[in-house]
């Protein structure tokens, strides 16, 4: 493990911390590894059923470090470890929630966009800062962008790469919510947990899955698709605890997510089951 990445587990939520204060937090090809590392490990893991990712002292991620893109723009920018895309976080099965602090610049804000849920410290803010880089919309942000906050918006603020506070960020649609500074990680950990202890692992990454796949769906196709998914076994059994639990007044009791693989300290070891 990396100490560039720092890792917490209470109530089944994982907290990862990027662990690079002093520079912001930006992004090493050896914290990347770590980071991916960590939700492979996390994804095959029964105890954990949601991530939450921040940054530790004054920002999120300020992006890729100037060492870093200096080798990059001399065409020596090292890839992540086990064929692994710069995206990797998007396969992760499981709830990934950002808790965005501070600034949120470049690779950071890829980062934050490949999870699925994101809060936003009062202070914080984001920036693209691609083109002023040299770069086009780079890893799949041309996409996502779009799809978050609409292609006119995403069309703007990508070719200007002007900082976007965490207001505005709320008010298009980019995050959502804003906390006060004090209260971002506490708040978002409770969100995380009260997912943890009330929604179905499998049902979660499904649909996670579905939103997804259904981009590439017509409507017919995503109802049959969520049709199929409903009668899966693993479904059937959570719907009955579901309901149950409804009736009895209780918590409900919903199986862990089934892992990727059968050793989940070897995430990459093929399982005996699809």
């Amino acid at each position: 493990m990396s100490e560039h990445i720092l890792t917490e587990v209470a109530g089944g939520v994982l907290t990862v911390t990027l662990n690079r204060p002093e520079r912001l937090n930006a992004w090493t090809m050896e914290m990347g590894d770590a980071y991916f590392d960590v939700l492979d490990r996390a994804d095959d893991d029964p105890g954990i059923r949601v991530v939450v990712l921040t940054g530790a002292g004054r920002g999120f991620c300020a992006g890729i470090d100037m060492e870093v893109l200096g080798a990059a723009a001399g065409g020596r920018l090292p890839r992540p470890a086990a064929g692994r895309r710069m995206t990797h976080a998007q396969s992760f099965r499981k709830p990934l929630i950002a808790a965005v602090n501070g600034a949120c610049v470049g690779f950071g804000l890829v980062q934050a966009l490949a999870c699925d849920i994101r809060f936003a410290a009062a202070s914080a803010y984001f920036l693209p800062a691609f083109a002023q880089r040299g770069l086009n919309a780079e890893y799949g942000t041309s996409w996502l962008l779009p799809r978050m906050i609409g292609q006119t918006r995403a069309t703007e603020w990508l070719f200007s790469g002007r900082r976007m506070d965490a207001a505005e960020a709320e008010r298009v649609g980019l995050v959502n919510g804003v906390r006060d500074d004090e209260n971002l990680l506490d708040q978002t950990l409770d969100y995380a947990r009260r997912l943890a202890r009330t929604a179905s692992p499998t049902a979660l990454a499904d649909t996670k899955a579905q939103i997804a796949g259904d981009w590439l769906r017509d409507r017919t196709a995503a109802e049959d698709h969520a049709k199929e998914l409903g009668h899966a076994p693993g479904h059937r059994v959570d719907f009955e605890e579901g309901v149950r639990s409804f009736l009895d007044r209780r918590p409900p009791d919903f199986a862990p997510l089934t892992p990727r693989s059968p050793d989940p300290a070897n995430p990459l070891a093929p399982a005996d089951h699809p």
